[in-house]
């Protein structure tokens, strides 16, 4: 399964819809219109329709929740130049394409799971362009975007590993694909580079959403040792969790302080906004092209906020050191040497890993408990 349901279509059917996942596009010809008397006002150009398809729902206060917020600056940044439009809850399953094939005249889709059949809607609807969040794969009118998460992951880690007591952390994980585990990796590198005797325990939830299955996860981990939790879910379920113990967790992908003001660290957030921003410009000036985007720290789309006042000062010092270097790329979070959980070298002395490395990740590093699911097979 992949992330793929984040994406804007666009369909340049009469004059540019957007449709489907992250797809937009503009018209690229305007049909020859009879003449107009001259004391006729100007034709208003029809709205570029993007619709977005969401894998959970725009409550869930994370994943889903951040685009939504992304979607509704869009509708104040290009005001009556573009209508939006959402689907939620749609599953990562053949109903998807069915979803899809609705949405041609509206939207986005956002989820890794929609890889596949939003490219078979693709081949069949070449006049709507399709965006697919946290995908690889693309077509002459489907392009993917991602955000760097493992960015911000590796700052929680920074905060994580200067504040346990246990040296023991806890990540809640959803689906083991290289998106997740590399999230997993490079939150334990953070803390690492802090706290040298950390080790990270990983629960498997195999959903993106489930707040039951979270929750037992969580609290597993927290009754094997750990006092720090992060997630690679989509709800709030583990930072509710950490609150009711008295230990502490981070915020992922939206600032989720409300929902454990106690436990609450910080909040590793996705700002979706410039990418849908760029994108909704792309389809309407016609410069939109079948490529790949991949933002972090770096362009404003990753960040770690809302530090808690637990937090001393040194430590919040070290997190803005971490941010600075990602920005100006003087950090790089996969430069080695780094091992796995077995001792091995995966990427030696001073070797910096390029996106195809990072695309393929099925690993864990050392000091992660475990092995990955199915990395045997």
């Amino acid at each position: 399964m992949t992330r793929l349901s984040k994406r804007l279509l666009l369909k340049t059917t009469a004059c540019s819809t957007l449709a489907a996942l992250a797809v937009l596009a503009g018209c690229s010809k305007k049909e020859e219109a009879p003449a107009a008397p001259a004391t006729a006002a100007p034709a208003k150009a029809e709205p570029l329709k993007i619709a977005f398809a969401y894998v959970g729902p725009v409550g869930d206060g994370g994943w889903t929740y951040a685009h939504d917020n992304a979607r509704k600056a869009l509708d104040k940044e290009f005001g009556d130049r573009i209508v939006t439009s959402f689907v939620e809850k749609v599953p990562e399953a053949a109903d998807a394409e069915r979803v899809f094939r609705d949405m041609a005249g509206q939207g986005n889709g956002t989820t890794f799971g929609y890889m596949e059949p939003m490219l078979k809607v693709a081949a069949d609807l070449k006049d709507v362009k399709f965006e697919h969040a946290t995908g690889y794969k693309t077509a002459e009118n489907l392009r993917t975007y991602d955000s760097r998460t493992y960015e911000g992951a590796y700052l929680a880690g920074v905060v994580a590993g200067g504040m346990t007591t246990t040296n023991v952390l806890g990540v809640v994980g959803s689906i083991p694909i290289p998106e997740v585990i590399r999230n997993i990796n490079s939150f334990t590198l953070g803390a690492q580079s802090v706290n040298p005797k950390v080790r990270t325990k990983v629960v498997w939830v195999n959903e993106w959403f489930n707040p039951p299955k979270e929750t037992e996860a969580a609290q597993s981990m927290i009754n094997g040792g750990a006092d720090v939790l992060m997630q690679n879910t989509d709800s709030s379920a583990v930072l509710k969790t950490a609150e009711k113990n008295g230990k502490y967790a981070f915020g992922w992908d939206s600032d989720m302080t409300a929902y454990g003001p106690k436990a609450h660290l910080a909040s590793a957030v996705i700002n979706w906004t410039p990418y849908y921003v760029k994108a909704t410009r792309d389809a309407l000036d016609g410069k939109w092209a079948a490529d790949r985007t991949w933002w972090g720290v770096k362009e404003g789309a990753i960040d770690l906020v809302s530090l808690s006042d637990k937090v001393p000062a040194d430590l919040k010092a070290k997190v803005d050191a971490a941010r600075a270097g990602l920005k100006d790329g003087s950090l790089v979070v996969w430069k080695g040497p780094i091992a796995d959980t077995d001792g091995k070298e995966v990427l030696a002395k001073d070797a910096v890993a390029d996106d195809k490395f990072l695309g393929g990740i099925k690993f864990y590093v050392k000091g992660v408990e475990g092995k990955v699911p199915g990395a045997d097979k």
